[in-house]
């Protein structure tokens, strides 16, 4: 081998040694960039969750929220679950004058508005001296009214939609459609009704029959804990449990809310604690940010592999 040739093998090896090492270093840069910014991002946090924590914190009196927003559903925003775990954070809170429902639903689910009402009124009688308030925002419809009813008082806009008193199954039927396409629908079961659901299937009378009776039931709970809950306050009528809604106005004409009110109002001039804490059981600010974090983080990662891929190429 000539010096020449030794002399390139040469240089070519520690062009090669240079570059291997150059990209160490820069990986293990990145590598302490990130650990550095991960850090960073937890002590933020912690920090956030020191300061969500004195979110809750009443100094003196305050007036207590729970948030009832949306679709009543389990396992949702506005589910039972999230929404009496509220309520007992913020009956058990020293300090709290008065809890307020403020509530935009139009309802869902009655097993989640039957547990959610249940549970107002067992803290009611467990906590006297704490009264409850319910503030209607949009609308307290169905489900949602039926929550406002255990309330002590219930306050809405003049324009708020408030009712909807009744219980409802609905669905679609396409046995006409199915014939007209020459399509046979096949259903194998056991028990002579398990199918009776069925769209693709004439519903029987006496099947429709069993449902109504059930609607019925359903329907008579819905009205006996209005009644329960609203008493000699409500003005009878017979459109008052069939289903109608009203403007905030009418449902005071009706005995179906007490006052026009807003939250702010309300614990200002009602409760008489202005200050209010929010114990809607929800996603907390560190807990947001901790996601924005996580999913900055994720993406400096995936840039930074992506560019040292090219790179090294």
């Amino acid at each position: 081998m000539s010096d020449q040739n030794l002399e390139h093998n040469v240089l070519e090896h520690l062009a090669r040694d240079f570059l291997i090492e150059r990209r160490r270093t820069r990986r293990w840069g990145i590598f302490f960039r990130l650990a550095t910014l991960a850090v960073a991002g937890l002590v933020l946090l912690v920090a956030l969750a020191a300061v969500g924590s004195r979110d809750r914190a009443c100094l003196d009196q305050c007036s207590g929220l729970v948030e009832v927003r949306g679709e009543l559903e389990a396992g949702g925003r506005a589910s039972a679950e999230r929404i009496n775990a509220g309520l007992r954070e913020a009956f058990k809170h020293r300090g709290i004058k008065g809890v307020i429902l403020r509530i935009n639903s139009p309802g869902g689910s009655p097993v989640q508005a039957g547990q959610v009402y249940d549970e107002v009124r067992r803290l009611r009688a467990l906590h006297p001296d704490i009264p409850v308030h319910a503030v209607v925002e949009e609308m307290a419809a169905s489900g949602g009214y039926y929550i406002a009813a255990a309330a002590d008082q219930i306050h809405v806009d003049k324009a708020s939609i408030v009712g909807s008193i009744g219980v409802i199954m609905d669905g679609f039927g396409f046995t006409g459609t199915m014939e007209r396409l020459g399509v046979e629908r096949r259903v194998l079961s056991a028990g002579e009704n398990k199918a009776f659901l069925d769209p693709f299937l004439p519903v029987k009378p006496g099947q429709q029959v069993f449902v109504q009776g059930m609607l019925d039931d359903v329907h008579g709970q819905f009205i006996a804990a209005v009644k329960a809950g609203r008493g000699a306050r409500l003005k009878e009528s017979p459109e008052l449990f069939s289903g109608l809604v009203w403007n905030g106005n009418r449902a005071i004409e009706l005995g179906l809310a007490d006052a026009l009110g807003s939250l702010d109002s309300v614990a200002r001039e009602v409760i008489k604690a202005e200050d209010i804490v929010d114990f809607t059981p929800e996603d907390n600010i560190a807990d947001r940010v901790a996601r924005k974090f996580g999913a900055a983080l994720g993406g400096e990662i995936v840039l930074r592999m992506r560019r040292e891929a090219l790179l090294w190429r």
